[in-house]
């Protein structure tokens, strides 16, 4: 039975591969590296992957043209691109083609770790072993360790605040009633400790404001709501 997460990797540069291909070892996963496109369609179908990373400019075959080959063979694979194209047309191939990430270099290699294991965790719908990590837009939350990240940049938060942000996670575009968030964190619901939440939301918002895509609404009356626009 298979135990470690195979990852197909496609990168031309040599030094960059080399590195974060022993990373990801480190990180105990098995990395299948190729360093040109001519062949990786075909090394591709010759393997079992749990997860694709594939650089964009590649020798003989672009790193698009071979997302579209794989997306081909298995719609379902998870695909991260790693690449220095940055312009807005190329991010948009990328997720056209069927990416789950579209991350410019250079990156933060934790973070990359991070969201593996969220598109692993989400491809196999297990919460065992990455129950802890959440994606919210651009953001990495780490529950256990009371930390959002984003790129290289590191907040860490209070244990009330990482309570409630995970409550908005495990309830992302879903109305999180209020007076249950207040008994689950503060225990009870009353009206200092209603004031006391509005000031972590407000805190939270604060963390979360470099993602425009990440908005957490008041629902008058009710409750709170973290939308993530696609």
């Amino acid at each position: 039975m298979k135990t470690t997460k195979s990852l197909f990797f496609v990168e031309d540069d040599l030094s960059f591969g080399a590195v974060l291909k022993s990373y990801l070892e480190i990180c105990n996963y098995t990395i299948t590296w190729l360093q040109d496109g001519k062949h990786a369609v075909s090394a591709f179908r010759e393997g079992n992957f749990d997860l694709c990373l594939l650089d964009v400019m590649l020798p003989n075959v672009d790193g698009f043209a071979i997302g579209k080959e794989i997306r081909s063979i298995n719609p379902k694979i998870p695909m991260i691109y790693l690449t220095a194209k940055s312009l807005k047309e190329d991010i948009l191939t990328g997720y056209r083609i069927g990416a789950d990430d579209y991350i410019v270099k250079p990156f933060d290699a934790d973070v990359l770790v991070y969201k593996i294991a969220v598109l692993l965790r989400r491809a196999e719908g297990e919460h065992g072993n990455f129950d802890h990590l959440y994606t919210i837009g651009k953001y990495i939350f780490d529950s256990r360790l009371r930390e959002i990240k984003l790129d290289e940049s590191k907040q860490l938060l209070s244990p009330k605040e990482s309570a409630l942000l995970q409550l908005l996670c495990e309830n992302k575009n879903e109305l999180l009633p209020r007076e249950v968030a207040l008994k689950r964190i503060w225990g009870d619901d009353g009206y200092f400790t209603t004031r006391s939440m509005d000031v972590f939301i407000t805190k939270l918002r604060k963390f979360l404001k470099d993602d425009p895509s990440v908005e957490i609404r008041n629902i008058h009356g009710s409750g709170f709501i973290m939308t993530l626009e696609n």
